[in-house]
């Protein structure tokens, strides 16, 4: 009955396991090669409302490898990055809560281990130029924030209005897309980012391999972003737009599926003493071309405080909503309500230097949109375990 794509990313993931902003990536810590293996779990129960009441249980394994080809092989300025994904395949939303935004950012569509990133980075000009060629996770550095990393939901994330987008989505999780981006570093505070990546990542068809197919009418996905960052605040305006044709709900094939994003967090609050605990809020809007997509608007809020209670001060918690408008046309072909809002409740207590728990809560107002399904309570709790070696 719709004509959507479920909308998955895994931005917090990366956050929660450590992985700092894209440009950290390639400090391999004075060695000539780093491994990191980190896994994550979810148990999700749908309460109430949505399509079907039940518990699922997720995971997400992440290995990755980093050398530093300078010090490995003389090739100076230049990182080597690989990363493997292992996903269980079980849905969560997609059987239990219908809704399109996803609950959880690790849910992935089939059971399948993938080569996930595999590219190299070569810096010049005292790094103020960045090279990078590969197979990218466009998410990993473009429309991505520290403090929204916290959230279980996939719109915190990449934005839906960007994640619904492509036969195959954009180059994010779970499929990456072969590419080559750009980056311009001026002064201590601006980024401008580009980068132009196959339209199709992977095989729709073979969804649990590892492909790289150029041609055939797949186009490109092109992506800008200019960055303003200091110590309290970071801003992001950013316009994305596909190469092919595509259809729209009036059945016309045309070009034109792009849209934009602004976004941005702020540190609003630090307590005395310690300038990386207190309060920090993010905000986002974007747009889509309504004319080929499911949602045309998108808006997300959520505050994070780091360190709320005494003796805690890694932990963080946090509240956020993420609003996705359904386009016209959309609602002109399909029986729908305005908007998709899911509100998220989160706390995650560090334990140890490896350990992380976190219980969730989220309340889905429309899931899907669709007016046959009433709004959804879930329950999670997340486990992370993280293991540098």
């Amino acid at each position: 009955m719709f004509r959507e794509r479920r909308i998955t990313a895994t931005t917090s993931v990366i956050f929660a396991a450590a992985w700092a902003a894209p440009e950290a990536r390639s400090d391999t810590g004075g060695r000539d090669v780093s491994f990191e293996a980190a896994y994550v779990s979810d148990v999700l129960s749908n309460v109430s409302g949505g399509v079907s009441r039940g518990v699922r249980y997720l995971d997400n394994l992440d290995l990755t490898l980093e050398a530093d080809l300078g010090r490995a092989v003389g090739l100076a300025d230049t990182t080597l990055f690989l990363y493997g994904l292992y996903n269980n395949g079980t849905g969560f939303s997609d059987g239990l809560v219908g809704d399109a935004q996803v609950v959880s950012n690790i849910e992935a569509p089939v059971a399948a281990f993938r080569l996930y990133e595999a590219w190299l980075e070569h810096r010049l000009f005292e790094d103020a130029v960045s090279l990078k060629a590969g197979l990218y996770d466009v998410n990993a550095e473009f429309d991505a924030l520290e403090s929204a990393g916290l959230f279980l939901n996939s719109a915190h994330g990449i934005g839906t209005d960007i994640g619904q987008t492509g036969e195959n989505g954009p180059s994010i999780f779970p499929v990456t897309a072969l590419g080559l981006r750009a980056a311009l570093r001026v002064g201590e505070n601006w980024t401008a980012r580009v980068a132009v990546l196959d339209g199709v990542p992977g095989n729709p068809d073979r969804p649990r391999r590892t492909a790289v197919s150029l041609g055939g009418g797949d186009g490109a996905f092109l992506i800008g972003e200019l960055a303003y960052e200091t110590d309290a605040i970071r801003l992001l305006a950013g316009h994305w737009r596909y190469t092919a044709r595509f259809e729209d709900f009036s059945g016309a094939q045309a070009r034109g599926n792009d849209g934009f994003y602004l976004r941005g967090e702020a540190r609003l609050a630090s307590e005395a003493g310690d300038g990386a605990q207190g309060l920090s809020a993010f905000a986002r809007l974007g747009a889509a071309t309504g004319r080929f997509n499911t949602f045309d608007r998108f808006a997300s809020f959520g505050l994070v405080y780091t360190g709320p209670l005494p003796g805690r001060d890694e932990d963080r918690a946090g509240v956020a909503i993420a609003v996705a408008g359904t386009s016209d046309g959309f609602r002109e072909t399909s029986p729908a309500t305005g908007a998709e809002v899911a509100v998220e409740l989160t706390y995650r207590f560090v334990l140890t230097d490896w350990l992380a728990l976190q219980p969730d809560i989220q309340y889905i107002v429309n899931p899907g949109t669709d007016p046959t399904l009433s709004n959804a309570l879930t329950l999670a709790i997340r486990a992370e375990l993280n293991a540098p070696f």
